[in-house]
């Protein structure tokens, strides 16, 4: 076991999938359809990654009653698991820590109608719906794990796993860990609920409808996904490794469970604990990954939350919702997956394509360190510092 004073956490794999597909790369073409229930703009799996899914399905009985959020999760952490090289047989200590916003949505919507109309649940009901069976199931998939975890903390849930994760492999209860973040929202009581607050975008799928920072009325769209990294302590890093710095949590009372500060303190505070954890200056971060779910008062409050941490050297910004919509629980994970596609030099940090305040300052071509952030209803954000040794 490595001394925890000599600890560093590397990322070894990644798995993600989403409504770009399988992977970070930026989606071919349109991401956004018209939900055929609830008529408004989802990011949805292209059918590539539906046909991965279904694979995954069919490939062991067991999996076929699954929620579409523990599939999403399976398919991620596989692929995390097989990229980083690791066995099922290898002796080192691994442990799993996934968050879900909501969990096995589709399930749960499913069982209750069928209860209202025939007065009787099935047997499986109970443990297909607890978020608990999201880590568990991941966990079994690659033989075992010394502790499997599902939790929930809304949308900042992925991030606090990762930040579960780094506490876990700094204290020396484990050795290896897959955390990340699973949600498969697409359901018409969750998109009804969506809708009843008042941010879901007017605009038609085809004309870009989740617009992060671009003011104006709010364009939220829900989205689905999941992404999930394979962590490992190691003694030293090496020239080329992926590193998780830092996870730094915020939270602020605000007297509504939905509300947030205008200033988003949760965001400041969540920040700054990630610089300070990683003693780092905010001048050493090259791009921000915000959390930016394209609504007026979210995007407006996370704004003045980068200034106030980063005055007038603020780094350059983008998100990914404008492709993927907000996928709740999985999107930080998937902001981080971003991240990393950048740190690895795959992807380029392109303008968004409308206007939006995040446009303000192009990226640097190569970027060495990003803060990634996420926030949830209830209060709560956290941020990921990562970087390229």
């Amino acid at each position: 076991m490595i001394n925890p004073v000599d600890v560093r956490v590397v990322i070894r794999g990644w798995g993600s999938v989403s409504a770009a597909g399988l992977g970070a790369a930026p989606a071919a073409g349109p991401t956004f359809q018209r939900h055929p229930q609830a008529a408004v703009p989802v990011a949805a799996l292209p059918a590539a990654a539906e046909a991965a899914l279904d694979a995954l399905r069919r490939s062991r009985p067991a999996y076929r009653a699954l929620d579409r959020s523990v599939l999403l999760a399976l398919l991620a952490a596989q692929a995390a698991f097989q990229r980083a090289g690791w066995s099922p047989t290898d002796p080192a200590s691994l442990a799993v820590s996934l968050g879900s916003s909501r969990g096995a949505t589709e399930r749960l919507e499913t069982f209750h109608a069928d209860f209202l109309r025939d007065g009787v649940p099935p047997t499986a009901a109970s443990p297909l719906t607890t978020l608990g069976n999201v880590a568990s199931w991941v966990a079994d998939s690659v033989g075992g794990a010394g502790a499997a975890i599902s939790h929930s903390s809304t949308c900042s849930t992925a991030l606090q796993a990762l930040g579960n994760a780094l506490a876990w492999l700094r204290a020396g209860l484990a050795e290896r860990f897959l955390a990340g973040g699973t949600e498969a929202p697409l359901t018409p009581f969750t998109l009804a609920q969506m809708q009843a607050l008042g941010i879901y975008s007017a605009l038609p799928a085809t004309e870009y409808p989740c617009r992060p920072g671009a003011g104006g009325p709010s364009t939220f769209v829900l989205g689905e996904g999941a992404a999930v990294f394979a962590l490992e302590a190691v003694p030293a890093a090496r020239p080329g490794d992926l590193l998780l710095e830092s996870v730094g949590f915020g939270f602020e009372a605000t007297g509504t469970k939905t509300g947030l500060t205008a200033d988003g303190q949760h965001f400041q505070q969540a920040a700054r604990q990630a610089l300070r954890l990683a003693g780092r200056q905010p001048a050493e971060v090259d791009l921000l990954v915000l959390h930016s779910p394209g609504t007026r008062a979210g995007d407006a409050a996370e704004r003045r939350a980068v200034e106030a941490v980063f005055g007038k050297n603020l780094p350059a910004c983008t998100s990914n919702k404008w492709q993927l919509g907000h996928t709740l629980g999985a999107s930080g994970a998937l902001s981080l997956d971003l991240a990393l596609g950048i740190l690895r030099g795959e992807i380029s940090s392109e303008p968004l394509p409308f206007e939006s305040w995040l446009n303000q300052r192009p990226a640097p071509a190569r970027p060495r360190r990003v803060l990634v952030q996420a926030a949830g209803f209830g209060g709560n954000a956290a941020c990921a510092l990562v970087s390229r040794v």
